[in-house]
């Protein structure tokens, strides 16, 4: 993989952990700085793109890309075949707070 220049929600604290973003030409890669296996998830921009509509509410939007929510508030990003990335509550609505402010549309516009 190419070096990647990642991004993370300015909802998330400075030296906190959190959940980050970066692109190349055809792909768009999803991390979680705490992850301790530094799992990366790869997908395409048009599924991202799609993630980014839900996670605004906006209806008739499914993403590609799965999330699932452990009792314990750990939660899962994942697509069949690639490695799963985890994160926590705490990290996953700093992300979904970014999104709603538009601080990842550019990596799909």
């Amino acid at each position: 993989m190419p070096q990647l220049t990642w991004q993370k929600s300015s909802y998330c604290g400075e030296g906190d952990s959190c959940v980050h973003v970066a692109a190349t030409p055809q792909a768009i890669h999803i991390t979680e700085s705490a992850d301790p296996t530094g799992a990366v998830l790869t997908t395409t921009p048009d599924a991202f793109r799609t993630l980014l509509h839900a996670l605004k509410g906006a209806q008739g939007h499914h993403p590609r890309i799965h999330i699932t929510t452990t009792e314990d508030g750990t939660v899962r990003l994942h697509t069949p075949g690639a490695p799963t990335v985890t994160t926590d509550h705490h990290n996953w609505t700093a992300f979904v707070l970014g999104v709603r402010a538009g601080e990842f549309d550019h990596f799909v516009n």
